[in-house]
């Protein structure tokens, strides 16, 4: 696992990577590079940065194919906070993505159990995705998996963790009620599938779940331990996410990030 703290924000040293990523990999219809998507507060700076590369001519979308990790059960279609209708809004409708190419689990099939099957088979007909993109919840949740998931799962029906759904809330009003008990969620053995993963992680109420990821633990008490096991895994994070590593862990991960020219240009 790396850790490297960005002067730059969070979304933008996120982006800058995905664009190098893409880039390198150099994706065809053949075989297009498959991105793996996440939601929430943390993510939207790097989503309009990644327009803003697309609208320069920079970075193009044509030959990438996404899995976005997870969404609400029972939310409609267009309501303004599905996950769907978060990404249309904040990336795809602004890139030149092929909608076939894009998947989102529906929280609305009338078979969930074989939406998640299918999704699940989705993926890994598809080859695997090339890099997953991550957030974590204060809890250590990744994705929707919350503490005590197991690691080998795939794609399911998840219950929300009532802190979960109140971190969430303030996309509802700040109404708890409003926010759904039930998603479909990737499985961690997904993210661990993944050719490599990049978590984002931002602010003060982020710092418990960074230190037991980086200093802690494997625990299902905490889910995002399990990337320590993990070959290829960046965390990316801002100095306030960072107030509760040692000093010892952040200075050995700065000195380290130093030795590496291409992710200091990055941060």
């Amino acid at each position: 696992m790396r850790l490297v703290i960005t002067r730059k924000g969070v979304g933008n040293w996120a982006a800058q990577y995905v664009k190098q990523q893409i880039l390198h990999a150099a994706p065809t219809k053949a075989r297009p590079f498959v991105l793996g998507l996440p939601t929430g507060g943390t993510p939207l700076e790097m989503y309009q940065h990644l327009v803003t590369m697309h609208t320069r001519g920079e970075l193009s979308f044509a030959h990438v194919t996404t899995y976005n990790m997870d969404e609400y059960i029972g939310l409609p279609e267009g309501h303004k906070e599905s996950y769907r209708t978060y990404m249309f809004e904040n990336l795809f409708n602004h890139i030149d993505i092929d909608p076939a190419q894009v998947h989102i689990p529906n929280g609305n099939a009338p078979d969930l159990a074989k939406e998640c099957e299918q999704y699940t088979t989705s993926i890994a007909a598809n080859g695997g995705v090339d890099l997953f993109l991550g957030g974590v919840g204060e809890n250590g949740h990744i994705a929707f998996n919350e503490p005590y998931s197991s690691p080998a799962a795939s794609t399911r029906i998840v219950h929300l963790d009532m802190s979960t759904r109140i971190a969430n809330s303030r996309f509802f009003n700040n109404d708890i009620s409003q926010v759904p008990d039930k998603a479909l969620t990737v499985g961690i053995q997904q993210l661990m599938d993944a050719r490599q993963v990049l978590i984002l992680v931002s602010g003060h109420k982020k710092a418990l779940a960074l230190r037991e990821c980086v200093e802690g633990a494997i625990s299902h008490a905490w889910p995002i331990t399990a990337l320590q096991m993990h070959p290829n895994v960046l965390v990316v994070a801002d100095k306030d996410a960072c107030s509760e590593l040692r000093l010892k862990t952040y200075s050995y991960f700065k000195e380290l990030q130093d030795q590496y020219s291409h992710i200091e240009a990055l941060a």
